[in-house]
């Protein structure tokens, strides 16, 4: 029974998904209707959309497992999140909105290589291209990934079948219906991820015993899972806090994000949206935070920790409604995906310009594009095994420390541009790879979630000092003359 009912949920919903999709479609017939709805998104939307593309895989599967895993010290990594929602929305958000309305900016690369010459800007549009390019279809495996693990969990069909259904139901709606259809569904998906974020962990809250029972569990278990910062001390304990709080800051720099703010439709539209993006991730990120520590007083540690989540809800929930909301579930955490899609094929086709040169198809190439990406995202999927977790966090800081330091360097009105604009790009990505590739890099390293967007944000500084005394030697020279 627990099957069939999932299995009803889940074709009814997806059912809505492609409904919305071919509804969407005959809306999105520019460029700008399909990368940005038209720049017409409401508070509502903006936000819960913006919120959930923010998490979906990455919270229910990820972060639950993450705290089952690691105990309360894993709880540091929320207040980021949140102070990373508010500043790219209230502080940045102000200058991203209104040069994106004032130049035409359809995609964050246009707003960063706003003020670069035609040469440089060239080679930045490329560059950037290529590296959004590149991390999504690292970022889109392992929400792939996800889909897969669920639908395995669900059917018994594999991961293998499993992540194809889910990269079919995704891909579809996206190419349809574009900015609009994702924006739409992002909504319905965010609500719904609010409700299950309510719902399952207070079932686990209640049959670990409460918050007596809770605390009485967590009080038997080693120092090293129950302390607040997992038994690390000094020096240490303040870099794995740092480490955690610094992702939130990623946020600056995610393209697949930017984008609900540059289409939300006017200033207090995004105030407002700002408010409902970081409301729901308080509610979210504290439910899976429950959740994860409920878990490992039920399950002990031996359950898959990316696991969890679905195991709550077919040990504690009647057998219909267990199916119901890991099916409903299932297509929550397709939200990122899509969003991410939508800008990795902006990036191809409007970044680097392959729309006018394949005659001004601009919505057809964009189209192309997010089925190239979401192939190149079920190889790596296949072929470079990982966790949902790690895969999504090297993609969130790669591109937090590639773009966000130049996003903050125009909030604080320097205008990047030239060589230092594109080095502090390259400086951003690399120092990221070496990080994910050669050194430690897990949750909470403090090196590999500040040092990539330090060392970028220091060329930036460079280039503003450089600048500012060739200035006053232009002028002194003028001067004497």
């Amino acid at each position: 029974m627990e099957h069939i009912s999932a299995f009803a949920t889940l074709i009814a919903y997806s059912a809505v998904l492609f409904g919305i999709g071919l509804w969407a479609a005959q809306r999105a017939k520019s460029q700008e209707a399909f990368l940005l709805g038209g720049r017409n998104l409401g508070p509502v939307v903006a936000g819960l959309a913006y919120a959930a593309s923010s998490s979906s895989a990455w919270v229910l599967l990820g972060f639950s497992g993450f705290v089952y895993a690691a105990g309360p010290s894993a709880l540091w990594m929320v207040p980021g999140i949140l102070a990373g929602y508010a500043v790219v929305w209230l502080w940045a958000g102000k200058v991203l909105q209104v040069a994106s309305r004032e130049q035409g900016h359809l995609t964050l690369t246009d707003f960063m290589s706003e003020h670069a010459g035609p040469r440089s800007a060239r080679w930045i549009r490329i560059v950037a291209s290529l590296m959004i390019a590149f991390c999504f279809a690292y970022y889109v495996a392992s929400q792939f990934q996800g889909a897969g693990v669920a639908f395995d969990g669900l059917f018994g069909i594999g991961l293998v079948n499993g992540v194809l259904i889910g990269a079919l139901v995704i891909v579809a709606y996206t190419f349809l219906g574009g900015f609009l259809a994702v924006s739409l569904i992002d909504t319905l998906q965010g609500l719904l991820m609010a409700v299950v974020a309510v719902i399952l962990p207070a079932a686990a809250f209640m049959a670990a015993g409460g918050l007596e029972g809770l605390n009485t569990a967590l009080s038997a278990m080693p120092a090293t899972y129950t302390d607040t910062f997992g038994g690390r001390t000094g020096f240490v304990a303040t870099g794995f806090v740092v480490g955690l709080f610094a992702t939130g800051f990623g946020a600056l720099g995610q393209p697949h994000l930017i984008a609900w703010i540059m289409a939300a439709r006017d200033q207090r539209a995004r105030v407002t949206g700002a408010g409902i993006a970081i409301g729901w991730g308080a509610l979210v990120y504290a439910g899976m935070g429950i959740l994860g520590l409920s878990a490992r007083v039920l399950f002990g540690a031996d359950a898959p920790a990316e696991g969890v989540f679905f195991q709550t809800a077919s040990d504690l929930l009647p057998a219909i409604f267990a199916g119901v909301i890991a099916a409903a579930t299932l297509s929550a955490i397709m939200s990122t995906v899509d969003s991410q899609l939508l800008v990795a094929g902006a990036a191809i086709s409007h970044d680097l310009g392959l729309a006018k040169a394949l005659g001004g198809r601009d919505v057809l190439v964009s189209r192309m594009a997010i089925l190239a990406v979401c192939l190149a995202a079920l190889m790596i999927t296949f072929a470079l095994p990982s966790t949902i977790f790690d895969r999504t966090l090297f993609a969130w800081t790669a591109l937090g420390a590639s773009f966000g330091p130049t996003v903050v360097a125009r909030t604080l009105g320097h205008k990047p541009r030239g060589v230092f604009l594109l080095l502090s790009i390259l400086v951003g990505f690399g120092l990221s790879l070496a990080y994910e590739f050669f050194l430690p890099s897990g949750p909470g390293s403090i090196w590999a979630r500040t040092v990539p967007w330090i060392g970028a944000f220091a060329v930036l500084a460079i280039g503003a000092l450089i600048t500012k005394i060739r200035a006053k030697d232009e002028f002194a020279l003028g001067e004497s003359g």
